[in-house]
């Protein structure tokens, strides 16, 4: 995709109401690569790389060390889309200080171009902080798997009139803070639907129904290579992980056979290196 525009910050603010954005997760070279040739809007390298890729329970495992290495590899893909970077749990509720320190090394080292966090009013210290140093936010409402304890699981979010007006409420707030996207995660769909409407930026489903202005998915959700339990709002567009232990058992039948490596998969001396060496004495 590399002959088109790169996807900026006030591109993503431009799409509100128009064309659906697309968002993936991806978490190294080869993810972004797939993801960007594909022509995904926006790449968010998610702290579900902990679930995703290292094997933990939750997103808690995940520190600001590990989401910049991460971050850096998806960096050096070059990608046309956007690249945003989740700040992970505990790098942004210490101080206003230390949340700007945090993100800074997610842009600095990692290569980020907007950082997400997730919560609602009680965040906009820090999301004002960070908006006023120039470091593009984008918000995280609705299921915040960040908050699995405090919420008792991963539940949807916003079913009680209450709780949906709050929601309503946080979104507009994120918004006068300054965020150019917010995305909504495990919520009805018309408090979605509400918001959307009554925010002037995008908003970015995932689990929220269909009236939100883009969606995101996990990209090992999207091309079957995930494990464990899958959310009802996961669609599965391939089955990679079928086909990739298909070839790995025709590769172990190909070696045991003996059929690999053949001939054309060999290198070879010239005849007379060959013959030589094979004169040469054997060492004692």
């Amino acid at each position: 995709m590399a002959d088109e525009a790169k996807v900026t910050v006030p591109l993503v603010r431009a799409r509100k109401g128009g064309q659906k954005l697309t968002m993936v997760t991806a978490y190294d070279y080869p993810s972004a690569r797939i993801a960007d040739d594909a022509g995904v809007d926006m790449i968010l390298v998610g702290d579900s790389v902990a679930n995703v890729v290292h094997g933990h329970d939750s997103t808690l495992a995940m520190d600001i060390n590990t989401m910049v290495l991460h971050a850096a590899a998806v960096h050096r893909a070059h990608p046309r889309a956007l690249v945003i970077v989740d700040m992970p749990w505990l790098s942004y509720h210490v101080s206003v200080e230390d949340t700007i320190a945090q993100a800074g090394r997610l842009v600095r080292e990692g290569g980020a171009e907007a950082v997400k966090l997730e919560g609602g009013r009680k965040r906009l210290p820090m999301v004002q902080a960070l908006v006023d140093t120039e470091i593009p936010v984008m918000g995280h409402i609705g299921l915040t798997p960040q908050s699995v304890h405090a919420m008792g699981g991963y539940r949807v979010q916003g079913r009680l009139i209450d709780d949906a007006r709050a929601l309503i409420a946080d979104a507009k707030a994120l918004e006068g803070a300054g965020i150019f996207s917010l995305v909504l995660e495990g919520v009805p769909d018309l408090v979605a639907d509400i918001i959307t409407k009554e925010v002037s930026i995008p908003t970015i489903g995932i689990g929220a129904g269909g009236g939100t202005d883009g969606q995101v998915l996990v990209f090992h959700d999207v091309l079957g290579l995930s494990y464990g339990h899958r959310a009802k709002f996961v669609r599965t567009f391939a089955q990679l992980g079928a086909a990739a232990v298909a070839a790995l058992t025709a590769f172990k039948s190909a070696v045991e056979s003996g059929d690999f490596p053949n001939d054309d998969e060999t290198y070879r001396l010239s005849e007379e290196v060959a013959e030589a060496l094979l004169k040469e004495p054997e060492s004692g």
